[in-house]
């Protein structure tokens, strides 16, 4: 067991059981009771929060995720593959590409459509647990090169992602909670600042600012961001060897990777195919997040690479043909977890919309997947 969950590829497997288990329990005689399960409220009456299990798995559990895409955003900045202008510039203008080229295709098939163009963010995210357990199993087809690249433009969709749920998908606000949560971002960088290695402090101040962030109508996720980026990164407690950001890095990981996130899916990733009419294959909102992330994502990453080496802006990865940048510009592609993420923000959880979202993002994320590691087979190929 420990052999295989120490293999780069197990969460990408560990996550597909759990959506593929979702879609079996969706469609079968326990669909009642699966529905059920997530309507269940739970919650604390004294401090007003009381909600259904889904939004807690999707509120509360997803704020640990975003906790840790937080420290290895703020790893690799300082100190990692984003830490100077030439290591940042080819991911940073890729992910920009890719971001953008899937949101244009998606406005274009929607554009007639006020409520479907809500969705316009849904194909511009990558899942990095699903693109790189890909890339994994392709093994030594691949450069270590483009395993480093792929990294680098998923974190920085991880920070677009953030971007975009904090200003394009809050609707109302409450000042005075938001106040709130500010202060305690102050309080945050204070014992940062004050040298503090403990990091009991940091989630106490954490866990406040995500309620007062849930209170505030932006979306509670983001206070697990803002109480990443101030753990320290150099200076370990006198009980570990670890500073804390790698401590903490460290030991999260295997929690999000193979509870947190196949408890998110399992959650999320139910369909009932028997409710579906042949004319939702072809509905705007299928078409366009299928299509932005089969095609937007890999023309517009590599597309925008070849545009910015051309111009002699940034170096292509090392050691990697066009063919093999392109195939893992396809694994890009694999939007799985953020893109439903996504989508319920956009739509809710519930009702039509939803339903559309969740059929698009995994057939477009199982055909990247399919095509990127098909084309970077034959790139192998290709080179003997």
């Amino acid at each position: 067991m420990q052999k295989f969950l120490a293999r780069d590829w197990a969460p990408g497997i560990v996550l597909t059981a759990a959506a593929v288990l979702a879609l079996l329990i969706a469609n079968s005689g326990l669909k009642h009771l699966y529905e059920q399960a997530l309507a269940l409220p739970l919650g604390f009456e004294v401090l007003h929060l009381r909600k259904p299990l889904l939004l807690w798995v999707n509120d509360a559990l997803m704020a640990v995720f975003f906790f840790l895409v937080g420290l290895e955003i703020k790893r690799e900045i300082l100190l990692g593959e984003l830490s100077t202008l030439r290591r940042l510039a080819l991911p940073l203008f890729a992910a920009v590409g890719g971001m953008l080229l899937p949101a244009m295709l998606y406005v274009a098939l929607n554009f007639r459509d006020a409520v479907a163009l809500r969705g316009w963010a849904i194909p511009s995210a990558t899942d990095i647990a699903f693109a790189l357990g890909v890339l994994s199993l392709i093994g030594s087809r691949a450069p270590g090169s483009l395993k480093v690249f792929l990294t680098a433009v998923a974190i920085i969709d991880d920070l677009g992602a953030i971007l975009i749920i904090a200003f394009f998908y809050t609707d109302t606000l409450a000042p005075a909670m938001l106040a709130g949560a500010a202060i305690c971002g102050v309080a945050l960088y204070a014992l940062n600042r004050a040298g503090v290695r403990r990091i009991s402090p940091y989630c106490l101040v954490g866990v406040l600012m995500w309620y007062l962030v849930l209170k505030s109508g932006v979306h509670p996720t983001l206070a697990g961001v803002a109480t990443a980026l101030a753990i320290p990164l150099r200076g370990a407690p006198t009980t570990r060897r670890e500073p804390p950001l790698d401590w903490l890095e460290h030991a999260l990981k295997p929690w999000v990777n193979f509870l947190i996130l196949p408890i998110f899916a399992f959650a999320n990733a139910g369909l009932e195919l028997a409710d579906l009419a042949p004319s939702t294959l072809t509905h705007s909102i299928t078409l366009g997040i299928v299509i932005g992330l089969l095609l937007g994502k890999s023309l517009g990453i590599f597309s925008t690479c070849w545009a910015v080496s051309r111009l002699g802006w940034a170096e292509m990865p090392a050691a990697a043909s066009p063919t093999q940048l392109f195939g893992v510009a396809c694994l890009c592609g694999i939007g799985f977890t953020m893109s439903l993420f996504i989508g319920g923000l956009a739509f809710g959880d519930a009702g039509e919309h939803i339903n559309l979202v969740k059929l698009g993002v995994m057939s477009g994320s199982a055909l990247s997947a399919a095509t990127g590691a098909a084309v970077l087979m034959r790139a192998r190929k290709a080179s003997r």
